[in-house]
């Protein structure tokens, strides 16, 4: 039981750590192309 326990924290660790990065990367590009992030939206990206 606590192996399926186990397995199952870490897969939501690892699913919350790649919002985290998918999210660092779109503002990462919104930046790049003249944007500006505000409130997990990109505004003036053209």
């Amino acid at each position: 039981m606590f192996r399926l326990i186990r397995t199952i924290i870490l897969v939501m660790f690892a699913f919350v750590a790649g919002i985290l990065f998918e999210r660092s990367k779109a503002e990462e590009n919104c930046r790049n192309v003249g944007g500006l992030w505000i409130y997990d939206i990109c505004i003036g990206m053209e």
